[in-house]
């Protein structure tokens, strides 16, 4: 999370050395477009930024400033929010319910960045559409994290990509959220993975495994979020370090780029495989709000 967005390495490594715990972030953040992001709401249903609001349009502001080490990002209490909801029973009308209610809460949560899905979620909520009509067309791999939560609940691979459309919808996150839930099942069965990972990459895989990560991911695979590359990305991380989970995310996380939702899905594919005991101590007793604790932040 406090590297989350870097895209000049050299420039991570300067201000954080290699990341191999969890860091508070801060300002400045050398490589934050924040400073061109915008949004104003079309309405009252609209307003999402709350206090946060006064960073946008700031330069070097961190995105994710107010959280602390072992915190995770919004995107991720989104995931918990819908984990707790499943222990009462899934219903993607309820969690439509929660996640408005969330958003539009200002002491929900300390996070400075709202993402596209949601600021464009929100307008369309503001100018009159039903919740299950405003969903705007994606493709960041954040929205893959959401996949999880679900379908380790329930079971049910449309149920949990009809999740994932409640924020991220469109033809091409759903082909790659089939994607991610055959190589997740194949990783809870233990056997298949490899299989699995070759037939959706095909000859890349075999060429890409004996480089350097460097040259893989950034010259091969952009480091930005779009799933077209962040995907194969994860795939390509997964199985060069099937059974090193650790230093999996840690070469996720210093390489840079939206290495915070790409280490979520990896993440996940790897404690599926491997289960809890594939962490370090450290990052599981150091995480702040566990899986199972519900999401609620103080104000600001």
């Amino acid at each position: 999370m406090p590297v989350h967005w870097y895209y000049d390495r050299s420039a991570l490594q300067r201000d954080y050395g290699w990341v191999d715990r969890y860091h508070a972030p801060r300002n400045p953040h050398p490589n934050s477009i924040l400073w061109r992001s915008h949004y104003s709401p079309v309405g009252p249903g609209g307003e999402i930024l709350h206090e946060q609001a006064v960073y946008w349009g700031q330069r070097e502001v961190h995105y994710h400033q107010f959280l602390k080490a072992g915190e995770n990002t919004l995107n991720l209490k989104l995931c918990a929010l819908a984990w707790s909801l499943c222990q009462e029973g899934y219903s993607r009308d309820e969690y439509m319910k929660r996640y408005i209610a969330y958003i539009q809460n200002p002491d929900s949560h300390r996070d400075t960045y709202i993402e596209e899905c949601h600021r464009g979620f929100f307008t369309n909520l503001a100018r009159g559409k039903k919740p299950d009509k405003c969903a705007v067309v994606e493709k960041h791999i954040g929205g893959l994290a959401h996949l999880f939560p679900v379908y380790l609940a329930t079971g049910d691979r449309d149920t949990a990509l009809h999740h994932m459309a409640v924020t991220h919808a469109g033809s091409q996150m759903q082909e790659t959220g089939k994607q991610v839930l055959d190589v997740l099942q194949a990783c809870l069965e233990g056997e298949g993975v490899e299989e699995t990972a070759r037939v959706l990459l095909g000859k890349r895989l075999t060429s890409w495994l004996p480089l350097p990560d460097e040259e893989v991911i950034g010259p091969r695979l952009s480091t930005a979020c779009y799933v077209e590359d962040s995907w194969p990305a994860v795939l390509y991380l997964l199985m060069k370090y099937l059974e090193d989970p650790r230093k999996a995310l840690e070469v996720n996380t210093n390489l840079g780029g939206d290495n915070c939702y790409r280490g979520a899905v990896l993440g996940a594919l790897l404690g599926a495989y491997h289960g809890e005991e594939a962490w370090p101590a450290e990052w599981v007793e150091e995480l702040l709000e566990p899986p199972g604790t519900p999401p609620v932040q103080e104000k600001i």
